[in-house]
């Protein structure tokens, strides 16, 4: 059984601690910063073995050279976004597995937000870490691809079960779901979410993860049925 750990770092991003109990061996996942996941790691008497990263970006990549550095950590990731990613020691994509220990995830390309930006999907798990593609009640933004990219991004992610978890790169549910809420106000189950979600907020409280089932019921952008449905939804959200 994979036990995943939030790591709050930097200002809003999610890192993610990853534990196979069978090896004992650890992943940390997007390290926006290295201390916290190192702290995380040793409150609970784990040895980070390896670091795993969806895409570029530096809120996502920045702490992987320093726990590289403490660790002997691996660092794993989008072999499309090497030059990059300077710490990268084992580039992988579309088709590949990533094993921890007994746990095994598949690598999916899905572009949209960079170029090469990967997810990791834990099928035996039901878990599936996003980075910033699918996000709850949102999507990432559009910065090197197009609106049928991440429109096929979400089509890939929808076939999962609806109980799959998933893990994303942002603490940005308020602020999707504000937006959700001016597209789709007729939405009871919107409606409830968005409550809890304030409470949640109000009280300094985490919204993620969250589920595909969640998602289909309640994220405007996983409920859109075509490319330019979506298209237009992104569009009204970079200026919302």
């Amino acid at each position: 059984m994979l036990e995943v750990v939030r790591v709050p770092v930097l200002r809003d991003n999610y890192a993610w601690l990853l534990h196979d109990d069978v090896s004992g061996r650890t992943a940390a996942l997007d390290p926006g910063e290295a201390q916290p996941l190192l702290d995380a790691a040793a409150a609970r008497g784990w040895t980070i073995d390896a670091v795993w990263l969806t895409h570029w970006h530096g809120d996502h990549i920045d702490g992987a050279a320093a726990i590289k550095a403490a660790t002997g950590a691996r660092v794993i990731g989008p072999e499309a976004e090497r030059a990059k990613i300077p710490a990268l020691d084992d580039g992988v994509g579309e088709g590949d597995v990533t094993n921890l220990g007994a746990a095994r995830a598949a690598v999916w390309h899905v572009p949209g937000h960079t170029a090469g930006h990967i997810a990791f999907h834990f099928a035996d798990d039901q878990i599936v870490f996003t980075g910033d593609t699918l996000f709850a009640l949102g999507c990432g933004r559009l910065f090197e691809g197009t609106a049928a990219e991440m429109f096929a991004n979400m089509q890939r992610y929808a076939a999962l079960d609806d109980a799959t978890r998933v893990c994303c790169g942002h603490e940005y549910t308020q602020s999707n779901g504000r937006f959700a809420m001016s597209v789709d106000p007729g939405n009871a189950a919107l409606a409830a979410r968005m409550a809890e979600v304030d409470r949640l907020r109000g009280a300094g409280e985490p919204t993620v993860p969250t589920s595909i089932g969640l998602e289909r019921a309640t994220n405007p952008f996983f409920r859109a049925t075509d490319v330019a449905t979506f298209a237009a939804l992104r569009v009204q959200k970079d200026n919302y």
